[in-house]
């Protein structure tokens, strides 16, 4: 069957990676000139590159391994020693780590907890550790029912103190989802915390070798067109037209530079966009089904990515870092961390500041001098006193709409791949499946929006039925 895939992003690249594989034809059109969506790179003006987002790799994303692995790229992940490490900024410029032994799991993570002494006392190791295994001895169930409460409501149940919670929690929900504890569903860092402590790697982090557009998307289209499927850029999505039963009838793509608009049509149909994309894009006719209507309850959150180059190196750190800091999120020293990156003599830190909402309006220049004040803090022996490190140039990647913001509740309202019109499939880590909304999600909805449609019979296709994309006089 041929099927027409709106959105270039990890989940429309891996559900078309799918389809090939299962004999289908995809035709995936993404509206902008690069690949990746919520993990697209560009290069500047210097050839250097700069992300959407800061892409770490977690042991615990066995789809997206898996997806490298058939790729033939799995080398491409550079992986980090087994560690947490976490700013101290009651010491500026030391750090404290959590160092995962090589033993089982979850042995490994909780004589992590247990060899830390920066962060925890021993009555605050034992609370913590005993608050965690509900999640773990009751299962899934009992972490998805958790969605009704935030995570500070779920740590006070468990009686983790406040400090517990700001010291650990805090950094995770902000690195997880981009929003605070007291503002982020129980469920989600449950789910993540929960593969930490049954998989013997799961929380060993990596970095990708060069940008995830050159190292990861264009191999996903050289799979799919390689085995009969396209992939098309600057292919906007205007419309979804209907037949007078509600089923799709063709995609209208946006001509662009004065082109005509054009008509695609297929077999079946995929939305790979955005929730807040989708929204926009939802036929009048299916606004008054149930499931259609619930997806109001979903909305991407603002996300603000930024690169600073320095004239020397501020850190020889090899690894993911958790700032604990109120602006700032992670953050990493790219010139270390990314082979292609590499600068023996100069840093290029690529941070994340969250929560963004109260940024994402600001000026570049704004958000760039509150960052440094904070870097300051990080690190002082480097940016302080009488010869600073010079920040040689910046970019900041705004994203006013990026993965759905995971407040309490949000689980009722994600929506399975297959939808009530027969031929119109949903895919995006926004779609319900077991991770969060992230690179292993959007990899995982891919991959159950592939298994969807082959489970799915052939819709019958009228003799002459050209199934092509040709121009449209709308």
């Amino acid at each position: 069957m041929r099927v027409a895939i709106a959105g270039g992003g990890l989940a429309g690249l891996s559900c078309a990676k799918y389809l090939v594989d299962a004999g289908h034809t995809p035709i995936v059109l993404e509206s902008r000139d690069v690949l990746g969506g919520l993990v697209a790179a560009w290069k500047d003006d210097d050839g250097d590159w700069y992300e959407t987002g800061l892409h770490a790799f977690f042991g615990a994303y066995p789809n997206m391994l898996q997806l490298m692995s058939e790729l033939g790229i799995e080398d491409r992940l550079q992986w980090k020693e087994h560690a947490l490490i976490f700013n101290q900024p009651e010491k500026p410029g030391t750090y404290s780590y959590f160092k995962v032994p090589d033993i089982p799991a979850p042995f490994n993570v909780i004589l992590s907890i247990l060899r830390n002494n920066d962060m925890l006392t021993w009555e605050q190791k034992i609370r913590f550790a005993v608050g965690l295994w509900p999640g773990v001895l009751r299962g899934q169930k009992y972490v998805e029912a958790m969605d009704k409460y935030s995570l500070i409501e779920w740590l006070r149940r468990q009686g983790i103190d406040q400090r517990v919670s700001s010291d650990v929690f805090i950094a995770a929900a902000k690195a997880l989802t981009f929003i605070d504890p007291e503002d982020v569903s129980a469920t989600i860092i449950l789910t993540a915390v929960n593969k930490f402590l049954q998989e013997r790697y799961g929380s060993k982090i990596a970095f990708l070798d060069g940008s995830p557009t050159e190292r990861l998307c264009q191999p996903m289209v050289d799979y799919v067109t390689e085995r009969g499927g396209e992939v098309h850029l600057n292919q906007p999505l205007k419309q979804v037209l209907l037949n007078s039963d509600r089923t799709v009838q063709a995609f209208l793509m946006h001509g662009l530079n004065g082109a005509p608009d054009q008509v695609l049509t297929a077999d079946l149909y995929v939305s790979a966009l955005s929730v807040d994309v989708m929204k926009v894009l939802m036929p009048v006719p299916w606004k008054d089904l149930e499931f259609f209507q619930k997806l109001d309850g979903l909305e991407g959150v603002p996300v603000i990515n930024l690169h600073l180059w320095f004239d020397r190196k501020l850190t020889d750190i090899d690894h993911l870092l958790f700032s604990r800091s109120d602006l700032l999120s992670v953050y990493a020293d790219m010139s270390i961390t990314c082979k292609a990156y590499e600068d023996p003599n100069r840093s290029m830190l690529e941070l994340v500041l969250a929560p963004a909402k109260d940024w994402i309006d600001k000026p570049d220049a704004t958000i760039i001098a509150a960052t440094m004040q904070e870097l300051t803090r990080l690190f002082p022996q480097h940016l302080s006193g009488e010869n600073p490190a010079k920040l040689r140039k910046y970019k900041v990647v705004k994203t006013p709409r990026s993965v759905y913001t995971a407040s309490p509740g949000r689980q009722a309202y994600r929506p399975s791949q297959a939808t009530p019109i027969a031929n119109f499939f949903l895919s995006g880590s926004y779609t319900m499946q077991r991770y969060l909304g992230s690179m292993e999600g959007a990899v995982l909805s891919g991959k159950l929006t592939a298994q969807a449609i082959t489970n799915t019979q052939p819709p019958t296709v009228p003799e002459g039925d050209p199934r092509s994309l040709v121009a449209s006089s709308n």
